[in-house]
């Protein structure tokens, strides 16, 4: 969808992926020390939710989205919050600080790009993003589960790979789903990356 789409669904109230909650596995991983406090990005903040979240925990967050009624409404939500800053800005065309941020998060947004090369342009863009050692960790919808007309895109783990591994390291990648392994909720994909510190090496040829 273009940014005017996006835009339109937060004017309209037509939200299905804002859950008013934290997310689950974002909230596991911080409870359990895998992520810590930070400077965090978030990409596709929607109305906060996340980065607030992140903020009471002791990240300073940057919340970017294309839709500017979704910073709007998480400007308000966020008012007192000094932790949690809000932007409209596209992750795959406007600047970013180089090695600016310990932590960068999305839900569901490397996911709605159709095009490998978009989709690799986002990790690269997300590894500029960081700091040496610096985690990303991001909500992808996945090809498991029964067929369906609706929620998030899907995409294979061959598509996540060919397009993460170029530009971050891989730690984990499993398949869960978008509220935590809550039966009924659509499959996903939860990945975890850290800033390359070297190139990955081409597949082994014998």
């Amino acid at each position: 969808m273009s940014a005017q789409e996006w835009n339109a669904n937060y004017i309209d109230g037509e939200m299905p992926w804002d859950t008013r909650e934290p997310d689950p596995i974002l909230v596991d991983l911080v409870r359990s020390g895998t992520l810590r406090a930070g400077r965090g990005l978030e990409i596709g903040s929607g109305t906060g939710t996340n980065a607030i979240w992140l903020a009471s925990r002791g990240f300073e967050m940057l919340g970017m989205d294309i839709a500017p009624k979704a910073v709007e409404m998480a400007r308000e939500k966020a008012a007192g919050t000094t932790k949690a800053t809000f932007v409209v800005a596209d992750i795959l065309s406007d600047p970013l600080s180089a090695d600016n941020f310990d932590f960068v998060f999305d839900r569901g947004c490397f996911h709605i790009f159709d095009e490998a090369r978009q989709r690799t342009s986002f990790a690269q863009r997300v590894s500029d993003a960081l700091r040496p050692g610096g985690l990303w960790l991001s909500l992808i919808g996945s090809t498991e589960g029964p067929p369906r007309n609706y929620g998030p895109p899907r995409r294979s783990a061959h598509d996540i790979v060919s397009s993460v591994e170029p530009a971050l390291e891989i730690l984990r990648l499993e398949g869960s789903n978008f509220a935590g392994d809550q039966t009924g909720a659509p499959a996903a994909w939860i990945c975890l990356a850290r800033k390359r510190e070297s190139p990955a090496q081409e597949s082994t040829k014998r």
